[in-house]
């Protein structure tokens, strides 16, 4: 069923979107401001099921790529956000039809909103992961053989160009260069896909779940109940930890924010691994949880979602481990998005504790 949404809805919409960034996809308030502005000026956009959605439809992805912590300072305008989908709609020939997220995470849940209402175009109420991944290839379309390329990035002073690439892998490696030279931070157009397609590889209803969330968050504030609690149990997840920040060591590297954060608690000390989204959990007693798996850093208190950008010393926080589409974990998934790929000599561990074989994982 379609609905329409309005600049009231943009705010829960963003702080769910946020939590299921795992402390990526860049900051949800600039994300929030840029969704509503586009509304202001152009009216409701109508969001649309995939069931909704004709075979023939062409449909493009809209994200941010680079460093979230660069974004926070060099804030995108409309005209950048919607340079590449008409440099993308130009090179395909064929009218753009449907707007989707790449990733359901901090500021890519809000600019497509942008975007789908400066262009008046329906926004899907889909996207490509279910969450926030670091790198452009980490969506389940490229599982079901769709090509990030032809893709269209554009940046805030009027570049705009076209890449052709032989996979989404290259895809990423050249886009990033270019993004790093063009000031760490781009807007894109991509993954072009027909209805059909967007129906088969992207995960439903994740702006209708980035609201559900938002809400319940903000509902059980105002009726004076644990809204940690609220979001677990809109997950289907668990808490694993609370404390108090004690240390971040950040740095943005290949376009890309690095780091690692340790947080005290109660007899321990957990250390998260990220790259832009939250990584790997560790304690002293052994690893928590790890990607694709999500990975949460909420306020202990209002449950608002901390991005790895905004972790300071003294925070008190409490992490939540959170289960992700059941696609990331089939074994070609977890080459593409598993410990091992970022580096880490280790199996996947899932929100519940159980060690995954990437040989035998479903």
């Amino acid at each position: 069923m379609s609905w329409q949404l309005t600049p009231s809805l943009v705010g829960d919409l963003a702080r769910g979107a946020a939590v299921l960034g795992t402390g990526g996809g860049g900051d949800p308030y600039i994300g929030a401001l840029l969704a509503r502005q586009a509304l202001a000026a152009h009216g409701p956009v109508t969001v649309v099921g995939l069931d909704e959605l004709p075979d023939d439809a062409l449909v493009l992805t809209v994200a941010m790529m680079g460093a979230p912590t660069v974004m926070v300072e060099k804030l995108p305008s409309l005209d950048e956000v919607v340079a590449p989908v008409h440099a993308l709609g130009a090179s395909l020939g064929r009218p753009v039809t449907h707007i989707a997220c790449a990733e359901a995470g901090g500021v890519n849940s809000t600019i497509p909103i942008a975007a789908a209402a400066a262009l008046g175009l329906p926004l899907l109420d889909a996207d490509g992961m279910g969450r926030a991944f670091p790198e452009l290839q980490m969506v389940l379309p490229t599982l079901y053989g769709v090509t990030a390329s032809p893709l269209a990035f554009a940046d805030e002073k009027g570049n705009t160009a076209v890449l052709s690439t032989i996979d989404n892998t290259w895809t990423e490696r050249i886009a990033r260069v270019a993004c790093v030279e063009m000031g760490c931070s781009v807007m894109l157009a991509g993954f072009a896909m027909s209805g059909a397609t967007a129906r088969e590889a992207l995960v439903p209803a994740s702006l209708s779940a980035c609201l559900s969330i938002g809400r319940g968050i903000v509902d059980a504030r105002e009726a004076k109940t644990d809204p940690v609690a609220a979001v677990v149990d809109a997950l289907g997840g668990r808490e694993v930890f609370e404390g108090k920040v004690v240390d971040v060591e950040r740095g943005t590297t290949a376009g890309f924010a690095r780091g690692n954060a340790r947080i005290e608690g109660p007899g321990d000390t957990l250390t998260l691994s990220f790259q832009n989204e939250h990584l790997i959990a560790r304690t002293t007693a052994g690893i928590l949880v790890t990607t694709p798996d999500l990975i949460i850093v909420v306020d202990a208190e209002s449950a608002e979602p901390i991005t790895t950008e905004g972790l300071r010393y003294g925070q008190r926080v409490r992490v939540i481990a959170a289960p992700s589409d059941e696609r990331w974990h089939a074994p070609e998934a977890l080459a593409m998005v598993g410990p091992g790929y970022f580096g880490y000599d280790l199996p996947s561990h899932r929100f519940d504790g159980t060690i995954e074989n990437s040989e035998t994982a479903a």
